[in-house]
């Protein structure tokens, strides 16, 4: 059987035969990925390198390659939102598993292990500023994962019923999903320092996180609930904006991922660092460490 092709329209590659958005070739991209959303933090991560193999940026899409400590590591910026991570989730795939001179579907499948080192806010007591979280499911907020055939096959299916019971959720926002983090990766990289729970991801800052500006939410006991929900012996931990459709995606494309936080605002206690720049480098050192 011949491996499956993709057209121009589907697969676009760059004259200089690089990707769409990413602008990256294949042979630029390292089997341990580390995500971020800052453009700019690519390169406090990449400081931590002990060489450099390539940089190249696009839009929000900044990468650079490079060794630490025997490893070879990309890090990637991809800005903020899930949409964002369904770009650079399937382009990454592509360049790892499409050949990109023949167009079709390489014969050996390669893995990938992405960790998105993000910010968050925390919802818990047991989550103040400054500590860090790993998030082993996360809720979708967004509906990104439910236009993939086999979403179903990678969610949590009790775990979703439960919360839109909890919620009462009103199903004109759309479906949330539960998706899953690679259980290996998770023990790999939170040991026995980072708070493990449950996350939500949002569709955005504002609204969808509970935050009342001059715009009313339509529902504004949403974080009570969202703070008092229990399943299986989990809370839910913090809000961000990516990590459903990363642990989402990369079940689906065969990629091992996770993400893991720095709680910059504590929602429960109503508190905010503002210089959290100055202080994410432990978070950092720790995946780079890890991974």
């Amino acid at each position: 059987m011949k491996n499956k092709f993709f057209p121009e329209s589907e697969l676009i590659i760059n004259q200089d035969g690089s990707c769409f958005h990413l602008h990256l070739r294949p042979e630029q991209l390292a089997d341990r990925v580390v995500l971020v959303g800052d453009p700019a933090r690519v390169n406090t991560v990449a400081a931590h390198f002990d060489s450099i193999e390539c940089e190249v940026q696009s839009r929000e899409f900044h990468t650079i390659t490079g060794m630490y400590k025997d490893k070879r590591i990309t890090c990637q910026s991809h800005g903020i939102g899930c949409d964002n991570i369904d770009i650079v989730m399937n382009e990454l795939d592509t360049l790892a598993n499409i050949d990109y001179a023949t167009r079709t579907e390489r014969d050996e499948h390669r893995t990938l292990t992405c960790v998105r080192i993000g910010t968050c806010g925390g919802l818990q007591p047991f989550t103040p500023t400054g500590c860090f979280v790993a998030s082993v499911k996360s809720i979708g907020f967004d509906g990104l994962l439910n236009y993939y055939a086999d979403r179903n096959k990678v969610c949590d299916l009790e775990l979703e019923e439960a919360f839109k019971q909890h919620m009462a959720w009103d199903p004109i926002k759309g479906a949330p999903y539960v998706s899953v983090a690679d259980a290996a990766l998770i023990d790999q990289i939170a040991q026995d320092d980072m708070v493990r729970g449950y996350t939500i991801s949002c569709g955005g800052f504002y609204g969808p996180q509970g935050r009342v500006l001059r715009a009313n939410i339509a529902d504004p006991k949403q974080n009570e609930k969202v703070e008092s929900f229990e399943y299986d012996g989990m809370r839910i931990c913090n809000f961000e904006m990516e990590s459903s459709a990363l642990a989402g995606l990369a079940s689906l494309l065969g990629h091992r991922a996770m993400t893991c936080c720095m709680v910059i605002a504590n929602r429960y206690a109503k508190e905010m660092n503002t210089e959290y720049k100055n202080s994410i480098d432990a978070l950092i050192t720790k995946v780079l460490d890890r991974i």
